[in-house]
């Protein structure tokens, strides 16, 4: 056979280099790209916030809690998942904080996000399931984005691939942030092409985003299902995504333990979306101050101590379907007691032309109009 045609029709090419230097600041395209995920994810977070209800810029407050909390749970669980380059034989503890050389777990970048947006959303009196809602198409907006460091850093591919799409990949040297080179100074290539796993996430998590944008726009989904919805999504890509990578990884029973967790987390998030109910809310901020969430579509909220509020518009007289002097789910309101003599007992109607007697001030203040 020809060795020809077996030649791949194109390539995906790396960079040579990750770290710039701003004279003796380093510039990591890694870093860049986390950056810009989270930016991302807090513009598209900070508009769906604000259509419902939130003061602007809330998710600011949310942010300068949730993203150093998530930074530190990923880098965590990436060291607890996979030990061996920084506890083993040959390995060196203090890489565990070289954040800058790659290496977060989307599992405990959630959770530690989610710890640091609980503290914050309680300070602001929000509830957690708003701004989960709220951040469900940005999150996987931001991993899109940041899985394009890996691409930088020449990390996390995948096995040989003849794929007209297959990546060339440098033998990098991870503490310069660049490839090694050959005698004549070009960079050297790592023979063959591989799988674009990191290209494969990348466009899975923008589907993700859109799936779940769409699907909460039509079903106005409440009570953090619309997250759930997102993790549902996400975890069924990076299943089969992370059956393709070839970097070190801790086994479980024959199968990456991110494929276990992807697993979990998975049905965890199933059984959140079948069995919570509850409408999309909205922020109000009432004559105290306190921010407080509503239904979004009016209806009353269950009550409790925090929530049991009814929003203008359910509760203001002239509401579609219901008659003046009544409140959603109420009797009509009884008459008010004027103080005369009940219809009955009151004769004929009044002239409207007749005069209206005037009142006399020297007439006792019982009998005088009310004035509360």
């Amino acid at each position: 056979m020809n060795h020809a045609a077996l030649s791949p029709l194109a390539a995906i090419p790396s960079p040579s280099q990750s770290v710039w230097h701003l004279g003796p600041v380093p510039i990591r395209a890694y870093a860049l790209c986390i950056v810009l995920g989270i930016v991302a994810a807090c513009v598209v977070t900070e508009i769906r916030m604000r259509r419902r209800g939130a003061p602007p810029w809330a998710v600011l407050d949310i942010a300068v809690w949730a993203v150093p909390f998530g930074i530190v749970g990923a880098r965590i669980y990436h060291v607890i998942t996979s030990p061996g380059p920084y506890f083993g034989s040959d390995g060196r503890p203090l890489d565990a904080l070289m954040i800058w050389q790659g290496g977060l777990g989307i599992w405990g970048g959630v959770a530690g996000g989610a710890v640091g947006a609980w503290i914050a959303a309680r300070r602001m009196g929000i509830p957690l399931s708003f701004v989960a809602d709220a951040l469900a198409p940005g999150l996987p907006l931001a991993q899109g984005i940041g899985r394009w460091g890996n691409w930088f850093n020449n990390e996390l591919y995948g096995g040989p691939t003849t794929l007209p799409w297959g990546l060339k990949v440098h033998d990098w040297d991870i503490p310069s942030g660049r490839a090694r080179v050959d005698g004549a100074g070009d960079p050297l290539l790592l023979p063959g092409l591989y799988q674009p796993t990191f290209l494969y996430e990348s466009l899975w998590d923008i589907g993700t985003a859109i799936l779940v944008w769409q699907l909460d726009r039509r079903y106005r989904f409440g009570r953090g299902r619309a997250f759930a919805l997102y993790v549902m999504a996400y975890t069924v890509g990076r299943f089969w995504i992370e059956a393709m990578r070839t970097d070190a990884a801790t086994h479980f029973l024959g199968m990456r333990l991110n494929n276990w967790t992807s697993i979990v987390v998975f049905v965890g998030a199933l059984i959140y979306f079948l069995r919570v109910r509850g409408p999309q809310e909205r922020l109000i901020v009432g004559e105290d101050g306190q921010i407080r969430a509503v239904p979004a579509d009016g209806a009353p909220v269950a009550a409790d101590a925090e929530t049991s509020v009814i929003s203008s518009e359910a509760a203001s007289p002239g509401s579609p379907g219901e008659e003046p002097g009544t409140t959603a789910g109420d009797e009509p309101a009884p008459p008010v007691d004027t103080g005369g003599p009940p219809a009955s007992e009151s004769g004929p109607p009044a002239d409207p032309a007749a005069p209206v007697p005037a009142t006399d001030p020297t007439a006792p203040a019982t009998d005088r109009p009310s004035n509360r």
